[in-house]
């Protein structure tokens, strides 16, 4: 069975910064790129970023540029996701996802395993 689990998120306020985190099992972790997304209530899911399957690409949605950053440790199965200089527009549920190939992707169907999230709060 192919597991991932993120941790991490909690209540912060603007200008706060937080570590996520993805631990991976089931796969053979370092040859799928992964991917984090997020999902916040009346909103559409929309991604964040995504890591190739050996970190040498990165990809990030506008919004987040420059101040967020993924990162992976394939000898570990993690892959990790910091949040700066968050905005309350940041509040949402925080999901990990492995893709089906190497390569970074903002699209969700490139993707086929998902956690169940984890909640960010940033109060103004």
């Amino acid at each position: 069975q192919e597991q991932l689990v993120e941790s991490g998120g909690g209540l912060v306020q603007t200008g706060d910064s937080l570590r996520l985190s993805c631990a991976a099992s089931g796969r053979t972790f370092s040859d799928y790129a992964m991917g984090w997304f997020r999902h916040a209530p009346g909103k559409e899911r929309e991604f964040v970023a995504s890591i190739s399957w050996g970190a040498v690409r990165t990809k990030y949605a506008a919004s987040v540029e420059g101040r967020f950053t993924i990162s992976r440790d394939n000898p570990k199965n993690m892959v990790y996701l910091q949040l700066n200089t968050l905005k309350p527009e940041d509040t949402a549920v925080y999901y990990c996802a492995r893709a089906r190939s190497g390569a970074v992707s903002d699209v969700p169907d490139h993707y086929e395993a998902w956690g169940r999230g984890t909640q960010v709060t940033v109060s103004s």
